[in-house]
């Protein structure tokens, strides 16, 4: 398979890139890890007039961790962050759910910021972002932006950052006191998820006082699941979590594809939020 004729650009500066995305008469995309890019054009099921290539632009891989957020660079490799030991006492989360996407060789070159503008709604990295409220910072010629994760996903592959846009870093909040984890049942090892669950609890004495819950595959894009929530606040994650449960599977539309129906995906959420939840209780994950 090869893929279409397209111009390629390689540009040596971030000026440079948004220059590039800002020409409306040619149809233009960006590459960066190319994991999901290279094969969309080998398959012609994508036919850009450009391909700019940002591999060979400094300063977009970095990590700078603060009191309230840790910063990650939008061309930062997964392989890199899966083993970045600052990032794994600050936020490590992330680098939790990073060692469930696809296999070694893949997080050699896939970035963070590629995973999120794929935007597939069963990606375990997005549900990470929805569940941490991450905020997305935004560049074109005219200046940048910073959006929020719930509205920058919109759906099946589809997100709100515009064409002449690049999307140059990711500022995740540290959420003090709470221990966070990510569960998902997928086919095997390193294929999406068929439901995948971001969780993250605040206890005291045992009861959760706050929790954020997040999920991938159970709707159109990554969704954050207030009702069960707020169901889980009062409760002990040992004790009977059946109104969470239920609250989880009320707010929830999954779709019905050749993996499974809605209601198969129904009972893999309420079987990964007790999963998630008994290793919170046992002291897994931070």
């Amino acid at each position: 398979m090869k893929p279409p004729a397209f111009d390629y650009q390689e540009p040596r500066t971030l000026d440079e890139i948004v220059e590039l995305l800002a020409r409306t008469d040619q149809d233009t995309t960006v590459l960066a890890g190319g994991q999901s890019l290279v094969p969309l054009l080998n398959l012609r099921l994508a036919r850009p007039d450009v391909v700019v290539d940002i591999n060979r632009v400094p300063g977009l891989d970095g990590v700078e961790v603060g009191d309230d957020a840790v910063v990650l660079g939008a061309m930062a490799r997964l392989a890199t962050l899966e083993c970045d030991p600052v990032l794994a006492d600050a936020l490590p989360i992330v680098p939790e759910a990073i060692r469930l996407v696809a296999h070694p060789q893949i997080r050699n070159r896939t970035t963070l910021g590629g995973s999120l503008c794929h935007a597939d709604p069963a990606a375990e990295l997005p549900a990470v972002a929805v569940a941490l409220d991450a905020r997305l910072h935004l560049r074109a010629r005219d200046g940048g932006r910073t959006e929020e994760t719930a509205d920058f996903f919109q759906s099946v592959f589809t997100t709100s950052r515009r064409p002449e846009e690049l999307l140059t870093a990711v500022e995740f909040p540290r959420h003090q006191g709470f221990r966070f984890c990510f569960e998902e049942v997928s086919r095997r090892h390193g294929d999406f998820p068929f439901v995948g669950l971001c969780l993250g609890v605040r206890l005291e004495d045992g009861v959760v006082t706050a929790a954020r819950l997040a999920g991938a595959g159970i709707a159109e894009r990554p969704l954050r699941l207030p009702a069960a929530e707020a169901a889980l606040v009062g409760h002990r994650l040992s004790g009977d979590l059946a109104e969470v449960l239920d609250a989880a599977s009320a707010e929830v539309d999954p779709p019905s594809d050749i993996h499974g129906t809605a209601s198969f995906r129904r009972g893999l959420l309420r079987a990964v939020i007790r999963r998630a939840a008994a290793r919170l209780d046992q002291g897994g994950s931070r």
